[in-house]
């Protein structure tokens, strides 16, 4: 029974209510309902794990959080292996320096994970943001150790969580589109086992990219004009 239950626990499959770790303090989000659903906000070093479908608004829900990481470190936001192209007058309208902003395109996977965890140990970075798939629980330690000792962070997008894994982040959700903003899951929190879907409204920040009140139903349709515009 010992030994099944060592092989558990190697595996992230079972959890000991004895072992809490203390909970980040945080780092406010951006969003009141984000900061108040994670107890504080969003932590302030470790792995942040993200499933998500391309283009709901996954990248916009850490801008603001981004925005103040740079105010207050002065060191580089990193951008590896994006899946469409990154919109500079976006981040420079924000205010982010773009100076302080580098873009990698890796050929592969294990090439995006190498410069991921470089990045991490050089204590250049304040944030990393990854697109990755099919992560192995050793491959995500590595990236989690890197980001604590250099007090960063590496939030890590992936579309499909794998086969069910409890990978060792700090923490984990997972996004689905709504008319005003996203729905958001608390898969998993370093030292917090209350796990509400929050309804994130982002139309404050992002008025224009939103639907307007009338249109927020099922359907999430847009309607185009009747006429061409001039």
């Amino acid at each position: 029974m010992n030994n099944i239950l060592s092989y558990l626990k190697n595996k992230h499959l079972i959890w000991q209510g004895k072992a809490i770790n203390e909970p980040d303090s945080g780092s406010l989000s951006g969003y009141p309902e984000l900061d108040a659903g994670l107890e504080g906000g969003l932590p302030t070093q470790g792995v942040i794990d993200i499933h998500s479908d391309i283009g709901i608004g996954e990248l916009r829900l850490f801008l603001p959080y981004i925005l103040q990481r740079q105010a207050r470190q002065q060191r580089l936001l990193v951008i590896i292996a994006p899946p469409l192209q990154i919109n500079g007058e976006m981040l420079a309208e924000l205010g982010i320096d773009l100076n302080q902003v580098l873009v990698i395109r890796p050929g592969d996977q294990q090439q995006a994970l190498w410069a991921a965890e470089q990045c991490l140990k050089s204590d250049c970075c304040h944030t990393v943001l990854s697109w990755l798939q099919n992560l192995e629980i050793h491959q995500v330690k590595r990236l989690q150790l890197a980001a604590k000792q250099s007090h960063a962070v590496q939030v890590i997008f992936r579309q499909q969580q794998t086969q069910g894994l409890s990978l060792p982040v700090t923490l984990s959700m997972s996004l689905q589109p709504q008319a005003q903003g996203l729905r958001i899951k608390v898969n998993k929190r370093i030292g917090s086992w209350r796990h509400q879907d929050i309804q994130l409204n982002m139309q404050a920040l992002w008025p224009a990219l939103q639907l307007p009140e009338q249109h927020n139903n099922d359907n999430n349709i847009i309607p185009f004009p009747k006429q061409r515009a001039s």
